[in-house]
């Protein structure tokens, strides 16, 4: 009997890689510095990265699945990596509502795993995620969505920090009549919280948190917190406060959100993922 090893790390890009193992039909996971995109048969049925909410913060948190339900599936049918079916056949979720929000997890995970195309660490054969398959999606399909929502994101301001970092809000900038969404973002601004805790927070997709965090940087409304940098003594001294006004922590934490029904739909996406399927 052969047993199937996993590829070690050669550099390549994640989405050279990823390309490679689509034109071989491979299933099994590839981990990148930033997370994992599990594969069927050559295409992406899950992404995952630790910088998202999960699928299942995303459900409880947005009042579509209680939490009750979510753990009780994962017990019942982990092991077997079918918790998706298991939500859908014990009638906790409707199968739309189960493809849906996993479309949006898997695309929000992709952008921070390959958008940058870091290297491809290893490919494990035969891997497959605890969730199950719940719906396939081309690898083209996944990285032209990935360089899509950077190219966006990189329009609305250039500067990458903002996905990541603890943001705070800028003190003087008027942030008066704010479109709904925006204020909403813009109130979980804490100077601790990063946009992934700010979008589970909010139950809202991780992408259209970044937007909002993009566009409120663009206005001068939020800053990444500067990194504390040791000094010369045994205490540590802030960094350089840099040109432009520095972003300091509010005093008070932004309030914890009453549950918000899940965030609308990005309606193009979901027209180029319906084209995509039916395709299939």
């Amino acid at each position: 009997m052969t047993i199937s090893t996993p590829t070690l790390r050669t550099d390549e890009p994640a989405s050279a890689r990823l390309g490679t193992l689509a034109a071989q039909g491979a299933t099994g996971a590839l981990s990148t510095e930033t997370g994992i995109v599990y594969l069927s048969a050559g295409h992406v049925v899950h992404v995952e990265s630790a910088v998202t909410p999960d699928l299942g913060d995303l459900l409880t948190h947005s009042g579509a699945l209680a939490p009750d339900g979510w753990w009780e599936a994962i017990d019942q049918a982990g092991r077997r990596c079918r918790v998706g079916r298991q939500l859908v056949d014990s009638g906790h979720l409707a199968a739309g509502a189960l493809e849906l929000c996993h479309l949006g997890a898997l695309f929000d995970a992709a952008y921070f795993v390959l958008a940058h195309d870091g290297p491809a660490l290893r490919f494990r054969p035969g891997a497959a995620h605890w969730l199950g398959a719940v719906r396939a999606v081309p690898v083209d399909t996944v990285l032209r969505e990935s360089r899509r929502r950077r190219e966006l994101l990189h329009r609305i301001w250039p500067e990458p920090a903002v996905d990541r970092a603890p943001l705070a809000r800028v003190p003087g900038p008027d942030a008066t009549d704010l479109p709904a969404r925006r204020g909403r973002t813009l109130a979980q601004v804490d100077g601790v919280r990063t946009a992934a805790q700010i979008a589970t927070a909010l139950a809202c997709r991780t992408f259209h948190t970044l937007v909002e965090l993009r566009r409120l940087a663009a206005a001068g409304l939020v800053a990444p917190v500067a990194p504390l940098i040791p000094g010369p003594s045994s205490a540590p001294s802030p960094a350089p406060a840099p040109a432009s006004a520095p972003a300091t922590v509010s005093a008070e934490p932004g309030p914890t959100p009453r549950p918000l029904a899940p965030d609308e739909p990005d309606t193009a996406l979901l027209r180029r993922l319906l084209h995509a399927l039916e395709a299939l």
